[in-house]
């Protein structure tokens, strides 16, 4: 290849060849040895000089970038300060927020829903609402074989469900009742003396209460479940029926098997009663509906009269003497007025009635006094080797029956409503949180004492009004520092020592211009109430004043003292009379800047994202559709001049050849 080729492959392109070492092409046009062109380095230096457009473009997209970070911060803390604001501006919110203060907060206690009315009131806890609970008696184990016998318990609610204790043991008696659904909890309770059923009902109040009672015996002879020695039965009923007649027995808690078989023993059937009314005849007319009950111990009947319109005493007697011919009540059963009184009379059969009438005209049909005759059961209480119990037996060989009630089971604490006076109204409540009694607030019964007023006073949450006023500070002078900061110099010194001063990259916005003219005209904000007065017109009332800097600064002394005493008024400064005042017209003013869809900040930030877009866009298509075919063509070049260059000394050895001369000749 020629000298001319040479200069040929180098002049083909529209670049710089500085990279190109010129005394390596002289040297070889000397025949000399050369390292030749860096065609790498040649290529990409002149590509670097193509590429400054692209720079220009690239450093105006870090400028895009640099506006996005600043005005994504700024539209953070507006709407952080926005969110202040409607939380200043809610019925639900803390300026409606709600304390509860007790005089007595170990007896009662209290909270308030938000909005609820404030003022004190005056409330009496005399009882404790109450669960109902019973205890078994001691057993060795919780997996000791209990003595063969039947419960039933009862719910007030007239659920009722009876368990056969045979072959079962404490652990499976309570697994039995637990799956029984009848709103009570059974636990086995073990201590060092042995084990306990203990049965809880789920809820408290008398609604929720429950008894436990065995299922009726008869027979001659009856024995009690053992109760340990030393335990007493609880509160309970035991109905006896011999050929006397009906007793029924309460027992109060406390009470031992001695005391109950003392009072079985001593129990008497009434065999004569007497009307509370004592100036009737055979012609007085008795009450149309009313019914007269006779139970007669001899033939195990009951007998019912039901008066008519126009019966009278005389007709309900010969209706008993019809009923002794039909064999309902014994032979000597009558009936009869005596004395101005009705009687109604047993006779001598030693067998006993029971008699009662809902007829006005009779009155009550008390038991005559000493007309009675023995139960006619002989009770004993015994003890052995697992404690204590109960064996009755008829005195005369005749069957008798007895609701075995649940002697094995102590009833610990009955269910009962909770009692309380609120502002003077009585209030019942099955459960200690009492809800309904105040409007909007929850009391909390801890204790009972009826001689006690308790003053109960609601009033504003003063701790969280003040949290959020602050809160609305902070965030102000957040976002208005992160404005301010935009036209603010910053001075800037290069490697020379140059000093350079300049402003935001957000300076020239106009969008953050109207902004920081939004926020400080908006604490301008004038309240005036439609009518009266009030402490709290502008923010210096709350004691928010504006520093030079146009940061809000707080005299929390002024803001307290207004939280205390005029809570009604920070209220209206901030809400209006309708949610329109303060907060509602600067959160208006910056939802021109905040609102996600058409918003200052939205529109904005949407305009420098197209301008970086179409940069990006600018950079793709200059470096697809020049740089990428001008490298492929500078290469190229570059890459046939260094051919060239390597061939040269060659060439011109030949051509020296030709013409005579060597390498020691001189054209001179």
């Amino acid at each position: 290849m020629s000298t001319s080729a040479i200069n040929s492959a180098l002049t083909s392109t529209e670049t710089s060849t500085s990279s190109v070492n010129i005394s390596n092409i002289l040297a070889a046009s000397t025949g000399s040895s050369t390292t030749g062109i860096d065609v790498t380095s040649a290529v990409a230096a002149a590509i670097y000089a193509d590429r400054a457009p692209e720079r220009a473009w690239e450093a105006d997209q870090t400028t895009l970038t640099s506006q996005t970070t600043a005005l994504t911060s700024i539209q953070t803390a507006t709407q952080a300060l926005a969110t202040d604001l409607e939380n200043l501006n809610t019925l639900s919110g803390p300026l409606s927020a709600r304390t509860v203060t007790s005089s007595n907060s170990s007896y009662l206690s209290a909270t308030a829903a938000t909005g609820t009315t404030t003022g004190t009131h005056t409330v009496i806890v005399n009882s404790l609402a109450a669960t109902g609970s019973w205890y078994s008696d001691l057993e060795s184990s919780a997996t000791s074989t209990l003595p063969s016998s039947s419960l039933t318990i009862t719910t007030n609610a007239g659920a009722k469900a009876t368990f056969d204790t045979a072959g079962d043991t404490l652990n499976s008696l309570a697994s039995a009742i637990n799956s029984s659904s009848l709103g009570v909890t059974a636990t086995v309770v073990t201590d060092s003396t042995g084990s306990r059923l203990a049965i809880i009902s789920n809820s408290s109040g008398s609604a929720a209460d429950f008894s436990i009672s065995s299922s009726n015996f008869t027979g001659t002879s009856w024995t009690s479940p053992d109760m340990a020695t030393g335990d007493t039965l609880g509160a309970n009923s035991v109905t006896l029926t011999s050929s006397a007649g009906t007793v029924t027995l309460n027992t109060t808690s406390g009470e031992t098997y001695a005391q109950l078989a003392a009072a079985i023993n001593n129990a008497t059937v009434a065999t004569s009663y007497t009307s509370a009314q004592a100036s009737l005849t055979s012609s007085t007319p008795l009450t149309s509906g009313s019914v007269t009950t006779i139970q007669d111990g001899s033939t195990g009947k009951t007998f019912a009269y039901t008066a008519t319109a126009g019966a009278t005493v005389g007709d309900l007697n010969n209706a008993i003497a019809a009923a002794v011919t039909a064999g309902t009540l014994s032979a000597n059963v009558t009936g009869s007025v005596s004395g101005g009184s009705e009687v109604i009379s047993e006779g001598s059969t030693d067998q006993g009635i029971a008699v009662s009438s809902n007829d006005s005209v009779l009155g009550a049909m008390s038991a005559t006094a000493g007309a009675t005759t023995p139960l006619g059961l002989t009770a004993t209480a015994g003890s052995d080797s697992n404690g204590t119990n109960l064996s009755i037996a008829s005195s005369n060989g005749s069957s008798f029956t007895i609701n075995e009630p649940a002697f094995g089971f102590t009833q610990a604490v009955a269910g009962a409503n909770a009692s309380l006076t609120v502002d003077g109204v009585p209030v019942s409540s099955a459960s200690n949180t009492v809800t309904g009694a105040i409007s909007g607030v929850t009391l909390s019964l801890l204790g009972a004492d009826p001689d006690s007023e308790i003053d109960l006073t609601v009033a504003s949450d003063a701790s969280s009004v003040s949290t959020a006023i602050n809160q609305f500070v902070s965030d102000y002078n957040t976002a208005l520092g992160l404005v301010n900061k935009q036209f603010t110099d910053t001075t800037t010194t290069g490697s020379s020592g140059t000093t350079t001063s300049s402003e935001g990259v957000l300076a020239s916005d106009p969008t953050l211009v109207s902004l920081q003219s939004t926020m400080e005209s908006a604490l301008g904000y004038l309240y005036t109430p439609s009518s009266g007065s009030t402490t709290v017109s502008n923010l210096s009332d709350l004691g928010l004043t504006v520093a030079d800097s146009g940061t809000l600064t707080v005299d929390t002394t002024t803001l307290d003292n207004a939280l205390t005493n005029n809570p009604t008024d920070v209220q209206n400064f901030f809400e209006g009379s309708a949610l329109n005042g303060f907060a509602n017209t600067m959160y208006n003013a910056l939802n021109t800047f905040t609102e996600p869809d058409t918003g200052a900040f939205t529109l904005d930030l949407n305009s420098i994202s197209s301008a970086s877009k179409s940069i990006t866009s600018e950079i793709n298509q200059f470096e697809t559709g020049y740089i990428a075919s001008q490298q492929t063509v500078l290469t190229a070049d570059y890459t046939e001049a260094e051919v060239a260059l390597q061939e040269l000394p060659q060439e011109m050895q030949e051509l020296n050849s030709e013409l005579g001369f060597t390498n020691n000749s001189s054209n001179g």
